[in-house]
């Protein structure tokens, strides 16, 4: 079963109802977005030569087309690439030729830097004369394909910082689709989700059950998250979803409390991309009411690991409110989610270890690296590389990631890529990055440095280096220097070490 059915559905089920938005102004309905739809996907098709299966790269801010080419891909039968828009040209070049994308669709912002790039064999602006042409002539029907073909080519890192793609099919959006509306909000055709997050990550996820359930598209005229906008879209709008990552919702919560803006419009905040402090949840909920949500995922398992449902959320005077809070709430019922030893042994509640994951929201895999699917997936189980802990209720608590990986305002920093671009800089002998609680960000990147005998290196020297080769949101906001790294007998450094230095000097 192909996604662009649901669209196809919406179109007649839901025809004159609002499907993109851009600010306060509807852009289409849903008859029209289904009919542009499929149009384009005739096109892409016909007119690119492109063929099922085949890659297209969305190197995009977010904007309304965003939608349309996602469901244009599936209803053509292509695989849709969507890529991170903040990351540098070395970092897009690397997905665009991994992927074999065919075709790029670029914002214009975006499209002299991707235009430079070796990869797609077309590079098509949204908005320009290829665009229009595109949007011309004669629809298709919506492509046959099999569940387990390739719908969204996600590229997400790995411990040696370099990205994979997973791979997440038709039936595995299909199973994240129904999973929200069974264990995280109830959507009514009038509703709406608010893409003030990058639509290549979570929020993009957010559209396939919006529009199942015949629910406009907004996104904000700036394209991006400014609280002063996002108020006026809440009097603008009815039913409004917003996916957030923490560092959003803190940032939301501080303007709110200064601006006291009409919340009338707003139904739900789901928040995810990393717990969110017990005390920021509070307050959040002392300033927007019982409008949240949490959902805890990975790219390999998209928001279907575990979830805070709105009807569920924890309320104040309830047992356990705020080891509840703290929590990443409890299994979705569409996966099997369990916590193991070393062995992949099932651990009793209360005790840490591994986080595991199976069912149909779970990749088939990693796009061109058997040895990292096979490991990944080994036992027919997603190891997720988080550690955590059932209580005796079954709510999930995290506890550390294996996988040192930091999470800095919902995104995921992988250290090992940092470091492999400061130690290029000639002064330096050792690099080690690991993560520092941030109370706005969640956590800030720190590195710590060993410089070459003799020699010296300035923070503003690595700053460079790092803006040079590396997206910004990836640059450390501390450097600290030293005479060398803590290691055990086998030379590996001690991360542990290096926390706890950061904790005894703050």
């Amino acid at each position: 079963m192909n996604l662009a059915s649901l669209l196809d559905r919406a179109g007649r089920c839901f025809a004159s109802r609002p499907a993109l938005a851009l600010g306060g102004r509807v852009v289409l309905d849903y008859r029209l977005l289904a009919g542009r739809v499929s149009v384009i996907a005739a096109n892409l098709r016909g007119q690119l030569g492109l063929k099922p299966g085949d890659r297209v790269a969305l190197v995009m801010k977010n904007c309304p087309e965003y939608a349309e080419l996602m469901f244009a891909c599936w209803h053509a039968g292509l695989t849709a690439v969507p890529v991170n828009a903040k990351l540098a040209g070395a970092e897009f070049r690397y997905i665009l030729d991994h992927s074999g994308a065919r075709v790029g669709f670029t914002t214009p912002d975006l499209t002299t830097t991707v235009g430079a790039l070796t990869g797609p064999q077309a590079v098509i602006e949204v908005g320009g004369a290829e665009w229009r042409r595109l949007g011309e002539g004669d629809g298709m029907g919506v492509a046959p394909c099999d569940s387990d073909d390739v719908a969204w080519l996600f590229y997400t890192s790995g411990t040696t910082g370099r990205p994979k793609g997973a791979m997440l099919t038709h039936r595995n959006l299909f199973a994240m689709n129904w999973g929200y509306f069974a264990d995280v909000d109830a959507i009514a055709p009038g509703d709406a989700i608010l893409h003030a997050a990058p639509m290549s990550h979570g929020s993009g996820l957010y559209i396939i059950p919006h529009v199942a359930a015949g629910a406009a598209q907004i996104v904000p005229e700036s394209g991006g998250f400014e609280p002063d906008e996002i108020f006026n879209l809440f009097a603008a709008h009815r039913g409004i979803a917003m996916f957030a990552a923490p560092t959003m919702v803190h940032r939301l919560v501080a303007a709110a409390e200064s601006a006291d803006p009409d919340l009338t419009g707003l139904k739900t905040v789901i928040y995810g991309g990393g717990p969110m402090y017990v005390e920021d949840c509070k307050r959040a909920i002392g300033v927007l009411g019982d409008r949240l949500a949490q959902i805890y995922g990975q790219g390999e398992s998209p928001m279907t690991i575990t979830s805070l449902a709105r009807h569920r959320f924890p309320k104040a005077g309830e047992p356990y409110y705020e080891e509840r809070l703290a929590s990443v709430g409890m299994p979705f019922g569409i996966v099997d989610v369990r916590v193991v030893d070393g062995d992949d042994a099932p651990l009793p509640p209360g005790e840490a270890g591994e986080i595991l994951v199976r069912g149909d929201s779970v990749m088939r895999g990693y796009w061109d690296n058997e040895q990292a699917t096979a490991e990944t997936l080994r036992g027919g189980w997603l190891h997720t590389g988080d550690i955590g802990a059932f209580d005796g209720d079954g709510y999930l608590t995290l506890k550390d990631r294996s996988k040192d990986v930091i999470i800095s305002g919902g995104t995921n920093i992988y250290p090992r890529e940092v470091e492999e671009v400061l130690l290029q800089h000639p002064d330096v002998r050792e690099i080690s990055v690991i993560g520092k609680p941030d109370p706005e960000w969640g956590e800030s990147i720190v590195a710590f440095v060993v410089a070459q005998p003799g020699r010296s290196v300035s923070p503003e020297e690595l700053d460079r280096l790092c803006l040079d080769r590396i997206a910004r949101f990836k640059r450390p906001k501390e450097y600290r220097f030293l005479d060398s790294l803590p290691k055990n007998n086998y030379g590996k450094v001690l991360k542990t070490e290096l926390r706890q230095l950061l904790s005894d000097n703050r």
